[in-house]
């Protein structure tokens, strides 16, 4: 396991330096500690249209709306593991964010077996477990380990700053990176190696045949 480990951290929230930052703060630290790369990318403030199904990618290769997601998509191969991180609006992910893993996740025809994922959500009151729920379908359609803490991984707050005083919140984060660092590790060894584990030839089918 020679190379150093990447992570690529997608914060979804609008606002510089509010509750989510704090929240990835956290993270960041420990990344940082075990000697893992992370480069945390701020989305919600992008100006991200979603997903037309216009099947582009699969001739080009990359999103036809040329933005922030084609930067994203070499950074997302090369990384080890994705975090996405996003405020609660009405019970759901900022809706850039989910643009954005659309977009990504669709238009990307690498491999993301194995790569470790994470999803943190910060609120007021309540929504986190939906908002939780709704990002991690990211990852497990794709093959990808998701990472868990000693909590779902949710922080709270509403006034800049507010998630500084959920203790527990920050603890659940720095436990979550490390849970991370240490599924990463094994992914790394175990594909050394093993591999990755057999494909079948992909069948897809709907409901009326």
């Amino acid at each position: 396991m020679a190379d150093q480990l990447k992570v690529l951290i997608l914060n979804g929230s609008p606002r510089a330096d509010g509750n989510t930052t704090i929240t990835l703060r956290e993270m960041e630290e420990i990344f940082a500690e075990s000697g893992v790369a992370a480069e945390t990318v701020r989305v919600g403030n992008k100006n991200i249209r979603g997903c037309v199904a216009c099947g582009s990618c699969a001739e080009k290769g990359k999103c036809v709306f040329d933005d922030l997601v084609n930067e994203l998509a070499p950074k997302f191969e090369a990384a080890d593991g994705l975090v996405v991180a996003s405020p609660v609006y009405y019970g759901s992910a900022n809706a850039t964010l989910i643009a954005c893993l659309d977009r990504l996740f669709y238009s990307t025809s690498f491999d993301k077996t194995m790569k470790v994922g994470a999803s943190v959500v910060c609120a007021r009151r309540g929504g986190c477990s939906a908002t939780f729920d709704e990002l991690n379908k990211y990852f497990t359609i794709s093959g990808m380990p998701v990472a868990s803490s000693q909590y779902w991984n949710s922080i709270h707050g509403m006034m800049k700053g507010d998630a500084e005083l959920d203790e527990e919140g920050r603890q659940t984060m720095r436990t979550l990176a490390r849970n991370m660092v240490f599924l990463m590790k094994s992914i790394a060894l175990g594909k050394e190696k093993f591999g990755l584990p057999e494909k079948e030839e992909r069948v897809s089918t709907h409901f009326i045949r």
